[in-house]
């Protein structure tokens, strides 16, 4: 009895030297980026946006930036940082400026006007995606330029309503990036009117040489498989515009799963691995 005393005596000694060795001497914050809150005077409001930085940035150098809709650090920021960390660092993708734009209102911001009263109904608030596209132009890329060392090249991935508000910028003023990373449209809006208009856009437009590269998931809606594949083959038959276009579909993925993969084939698409 004696004897079983003392081992557990000693185990619990044991235990405590062992914790003690253990203990973390320091804890400090672990960071991947900044946050920023600009005013609108477009918006008219605040707008929040989370910065990466590349790892050595350097104010000597020039970077390309990645704008990122859905952006807030509870949406889609960690996985497109994660993502572009892992290429730079597998197959030597060029260090990025990442900025994820945060939401306020993404079913106001991401839709143009509509008159079809059951949209209007569950989208009380539609209808702000040309002030959006205004923001980002006039005040969002500016600022941007003027607050880190920029590039003119400059990428923006969209998915859903936000692949939705991609695509219309891409119609309408292709200029303000250079590759268009659109992911499942909701080109159903509005009854498919951005894609009933999309080859008399087209048409309006000078010469972009923009890289365009759009992918839908093989287990979402048939509908929004159909009407996807067809803005591809419209953007894909267009040649006066030197534009480079690539479509994806991605079999076993659905709307909600796509994102991810997506972005990891696109990338893969434009920094392929070279021995």
């Amino acid at each position: 009895m004696k004897s079983e005393i003392t081992l557990i005596i000693f185990s619990f000694l044991c235990a405590l030297t062992m914790k003690a060795q253990i203990k973390t001497d320091t804890i400090k914050p672990f960071s991947i980026g900044e946050t920023r809150v600009i005013k609108s005077s477009v918006l008219n409001e605040n707008r929040t946006l989370n910065i990466y930085l590349p790892f050595n940035y350097n104010m000597e150098k020039t970077y390309p930036v990645i704008y990122l809709l859905d952006g807030a650090s509870n949406e889609d920021f960690l996985h497109i940082v994660g993502l572009v960390q892992f290429f730079n660092m597998q197959v030597k993708m060029p260090d990025f400026i990442i900025v994820g734009i945060a939401n306020v209102d993404r079913k106001r911001d991401f839709t143009f006007h509509t008159d079809i009263k059951s949209l209007k109904n569950e989208f009380p608030t539609t209808g702000g995606s040309e002030k959006f596209i205004n923001f980002i132009e006039n005040e969002l890329q500016p600022y941007i330029d003027s607050t880190y060392k920029t590039n003119d090249t400059k990428y923006i991935i969209g998915q859903s309503l936000g692949g939705l508000l991609a695509s219309e910028i891409l119609l309408k003023k292709p200029h303000l990036f250079t590759h268009y990373l659109i992911v499942s449209p909701s080109l159903w809006w509005d009854d498919e009117s951005l894609l009933k208009q999309t080859q008399q856009l087209l048409d309006k437009q000078n010469e972009t040489g923009c890289y365009i590269y759009i992918s839908v998931g093989g287990q979402e809606e048939k509908i929004m498989q159909k009407k996807v594949k067809k803005f591809s083959m419209i953007l894909q038959k267009e040649k006066k515009l030197n534009m480079k276009v690539e479509f994806l579909l991605l079999p076993k993925e659905n709307h909600s799963t796509i994102l991810h993969q997506s972005i990891y084939e696109g990338f893969k698409k434009l920094h392929p691995y070279k021995e």
